[in-house]
C-alpha cells in the first residue's frame, strides 16, 4: 500500500509546561527531541531514546494503565475560545477494539473489507458520544471498544473494526476537495515529524451557511466530545488539514414517495413529461427556499412551468448564469437544495441588489464578534434585534454586550424559524442570519 503523503510541519522548539520542564531537568534534553523519539523516527538519541521508547511501549501494552503526569497534555483545554481551540493531541496508536474491563477484544487484523455505512449513520454515532459526554483519554476505552481520543472517535463514527490513529486513518478514506465536503467526511492533520504535536482529526458536519467559511465539527478533544461551529479547516494549523471521504460510504436509497436521501436522482427525473415523487420533492424544497410564488397549486409530481421557473430563480440566486441557470436541476442544484446550501430565492428580483431596503441592514461585523467570551456593542445590537423580532425569551436579563447562552439560543430559534436545521442552525450568526434578522 502506498505510504500516506502529508505536509511537513515545523513544531515549536521548546515548551514551559510542567511535563517538559520535568524532562529537561531529569534528562537534560529538549522536549522536541523526546517527542520526535516517541514518534518513532530514527535518530541518534542513544540510551535516552531507548528509555523513552520502552516507557511508551509499556503504556501501549498495559492498555488500561494510567500515564504519568509528565506525559499529560500541554496546558488546559478551553473549548469555545478561538485563540485556544487547538486541542492537546497525545494519541494512541493502531490497535484492536477492547472488550470488558479494557481487555483486547482480539488481535488487529488486515483490512479486507470496510463495513458499509451512510452519512446519517456516521453523524448519529458521533451524537452518541456527545450525548454521553465521553471524557478524552489516549489510554482508556469506551464501552463500545473504541479509544477515547480524536482518532478513536473517528474510528468509531466510521465504524472501523479497529482503533486507528492519525497516521493510519487516511487509508480508510479517499482524498477529496474542500468543495466536495459533505457531512460524515473527515478533516485530517497528521504531523509526521512529531505526531504528538498538532496532529488531530475531526468529522465534518456541514457548512454553517453559504459562505463556507465555518462548519460544524464533531470531535473528541479535552475535556470531552463536542460539536462546535469551527473555522475552516481548523482554529490553527488550518492549511495542514486534508479532507477525506470514507471508502465504505453508501448512498441511501430513494424510497417511493420521496425520502431524505441526498443522492441526485438523475437528469431524466426532471423536465417536460417527468412525473414522479422526485418532482414533488424538488418543488417542496424550492418552496422552502422562497419559491412559493411560482406555484398556484402544488407542488406535485408532474413537471410544469412552475417547477422550471422556481428552479431557475434558485439557480440565479446563487449567481449562476447561462446553462447553469436553465431551470433544470442538475447534481449541483440538487446538492444545494438537499444540503440547505446557498442563498434563498429573493421575494422579488430587485430585493437582492442595493436599494432602500438593503441599505437599512447594518454591515455584518464578522464571526469573531459572536463567540464565548466576546464582549462588544455588536452583541448588544444583535440581542435587541432578537427581542424586537420576538426571539428574546431566552434572556433572563439584558441583552447586553457580553455574548451568552441567551444570545446563542435566541439566534438558534431565529435560524430554525427560517427552516434551517443542523449546522445551519447552530446559534452563531453568519452573514445570512445577520441580513435576515435586520432586513
Amino acid at each position: 500500500m502506498e505510504a500516506p503523503v502529508f505536509e511537513e510541519f515545523d513544531p515549536a522548539s521548546d515548551c514551559d509546561c510542567p511535563g517538559c520542564l520535568h524532562w529537561r531537568r531529569a534528562a537534560g534534553s529538549t522536549p522536541s527531541s523526546l517527542t520526535v523519539g516517541l514518534g518513532g523516527h530514527p535518530a541518534a538519541h542513544g540510551a535516552r531514546r531507548a528509555l523513552v521508547l520502552a516507557a511508551a511501549a509499556g503504556t501501549v501494552i498495559g492498555g488500561a494503565h494510567t500515564v504519568p503526569a509528565v506525559a499529560s497534555a500541554h496546558g488546559p483545554a478551553r473549548p469555545g475560545l478561538p485563540s485556544s481551540d487547538e486541542p492537546p493531541t497525545p494519541q494512541g496508536g493502531s490497535g484492536p477494539l477492547h472488550g470488558p474491563a479494557g481487555s483486547p477484544a482480539g488481535p488487529p487484523g488486515k483490512v479486507t473489507g470496510l463495513p458499509a455505512t451512510t452519512r446519517a449513520a456516521i453523524i448519529n454515532r458521533a451524537k452518541l458520544w456527545i450525548a454521553a459526554k465521553v471524557p478524552y483519554s489516549m489510554v482508556k476505552f469506551w464501552s463500545d471498544g473504541y479509544r477515547q481520543d480524536c482518532s478513536g472517535f473517528v474510528s468509531m463514527v466510521w465504524k472501523l473494526g479497529s482503533n486507528e490513529w492519525t497516521g493510519s486513518l487516511n487509508k480508510f478514506g479517499t482524498r477529496i476537495t474542500r468543495e466536495e465536503l459533505q457531512p460524515g467526511d473527515m478533516l485530517l492533520f497528521h504531523n509526521p515529524s512529531n505526531p504528538q504535536k498538532g496532529s488531530h482529526v475531526v468529522i465534518f458536519g456541514g457548512w454553517t451557511d453559504y459562505t463556507h467559511t465555518y462548519y460544524v465539527a464533531y470531535e473528541q478533544t479535552p475535556p470531552r466530545t463536542r460539536k462546535q461551529s469551527t473555522p475552516y479547516a481548523y482554529w490553527s494549523n488550518s492549511s495542514h488539514y486534508v479532507p477525506y471521504r470514507y471508502k465504505g460510504l453508501k448512498q441511501a436509497k430513494v424510497a417511493v414517495g420521496g425520502s431524505a436521501s441526498t443522492e441526485f436522482p438523475g437528469l431524466k427525473s426532471f423536465g417536460p413529461g417527468a412525473d414522479s415523487a422526485h418532482v414533488t420533492r424538488l418543488g417542496k424544497m424550492l418552496v422552502d427556499r422562497g419559491g412559493s410564488r411560482f406555484y398556484k397549486t402544488g407542488p406535485g409530481p408532474r413537471w410544469g412551468e412552475a417547477d422550471r421557473l422556481a428552479t431557475q430563480a434558485f439557480q440565479r440566486a446563487q449567481g449562476w448564469t447561462g446553462s447553469a441557470a436553465d431551470g433544470l436541476p442538475g447534481p449541483k442544484t440538487w446538492a444545494y437544495l438537499v444540503g440547505g446550501k446557498g442563498k434563498d430565492i429573493p421575494p422579488t428580483t430587485g430585493t437582492a441588489g442595493p436599494g432602500p431596503a438593503a441599505s437599512k441592514v447594518p454591515p455584518y461585523p464578522g464571526r469573531g464578534m459572536f463567540r464565548p467570551g466576546a464582549s462588544n456593542a455588536y452583541v448588544t445590537r444583535l440581542g435587541r434585534q432578537l427581542v424586537k423580532k420576538g426571539f428574546g425569551k431566552n434572556y433572563t436579563k439584558g441583552p447586553g454586550p457580553r455574548w451568552g447562552e441567551g444570545d446563542r439560543r435566541g439566534v438558534e430559534a431565529f435560524q430554525r424559524s427560517q427552516g434551517w436545521r443542523g449546522g445551519a442552525a447552530d446559534g452563531y450568526p453568519g452573514p445570512e442570519t445577520w441580513r435576515r434578522l435586520f432586513s
